[in-house]
């Protein structure tokens, strides 16, 4: 069953934008009538064009008639933009936000109104399907706002609903995470060319190796520690190369990464 009701993404030239816009449309959830996109300038938009839907550079055009308003703006927009829009806004409206550390106390404060508030912690997986998106409420969002939310991200992958002190460690494990992943990818696949294999193959070898050892996780439900036993027999070739990874304080630089990340979002509010 498709989704009856507008959208309309404020920022949705961009990357998440996009990804939304073509997850609905994939999944069937929503027809291109129902979709309304805009951004700052017209030439940003083009990408969009092919894909039927409706498109154009006034914010509040955009949120006149839209049952849902996803802002995909940057942090340091979302007070401009909720200005801008805010004499449109009614309180059957839902806003989604997508504005990494912006609350969404902050974001019903600049409302000026009580419009049900949800944020969205999604990431760059979203762009192929495969994202996990974080959702909270805010003061006057209830479970059928929820539910539509989690109706519009399941489109680009899985959904998780957590309460809103834990959205900046969200953001900085799911949403940067994928940077820290792809680094490591990086790292291996270059010691797979050190070791004399062919960099495309090693490259490609050393991304499916990550995306089974996740699905194997995700699938099993097992603690990663116990399917690392599974592969690291005693005085095999496996456990010198744990030994290495700990000896240089791999684990240590993942978990200090996911912090530092999480601090930052939560500045992001306060900059």
């Amino acid at each position: 069953m498709g989704i009856d009701k507008r959208l309309a993404i404020i920022g949705g030239a961009g990357t998440m934008g996009t990804a939304v816009v073509r997850g609905l449309l994939r999944a069937g959830a929503m027809s291109p009538e129902q979709l309304l996109v805009a951004a700052r300038r017209e030439s940003s938009l083009a990408h969009l064009a092919e894909l039927g839907v409706t498109l154009g550079t006034d914010n509040r055009g955009a949120v006149e008639g839209a049952d849902v308003v996803l802002l995909a703006v940057h942090p340091g927009q979302v007070a401009g933009v909720l200005r801008q829009i805010g004499p449109t806004l009614q309180t059957t409206q839902l806003i989604i936000s997508v504005a990494t550390g912006i609350p969404t106390s902050r974001v019903e404060e600049l409302t000026e109104r009580d419009v049900p508030v949800v944020r969205a912690a999604p990431n760059l997986a979203a762009v192929v399907g495969a994202s996990i998106t974080v959702l909270c409420a805010g003061r006057q969002a209830e479970e059928r706002h929820m539910d539509l939310a989690r109706e519009i991200f399941g489109t680009v992958g899985e959904v998780e609903t957590l309460d809103e002190i834990h959205m900046n460690a969200c953001t900085a494990l799911g949403g940067c995470g994928p940077a820290f992943v792809f680094k490591c990818i990086e790292a291996l696949a270059e010691g797979g060319v050190k070791m004399g294999l062919p960099r495309m193959a090693s490259r490609r070898m050393a991304a499916q190796m990550m995306l089974g050892a996740a699905h194997m996780v995700l699938v099993t439900g097992e603690h990663p520690a116990a399917l690392k036993d599974q592969v690291t027999t005693p005085g095999g070739c496996t456990i010198d190369g744990i030994t290495k990874l700990e000896e240089r304080g791999l684990p240590i630089a993942l978990i200090e990464a996911v912090e530092t990340s999480a601090r930052k979002a939560a500045k992001l509010f306060d900059s």
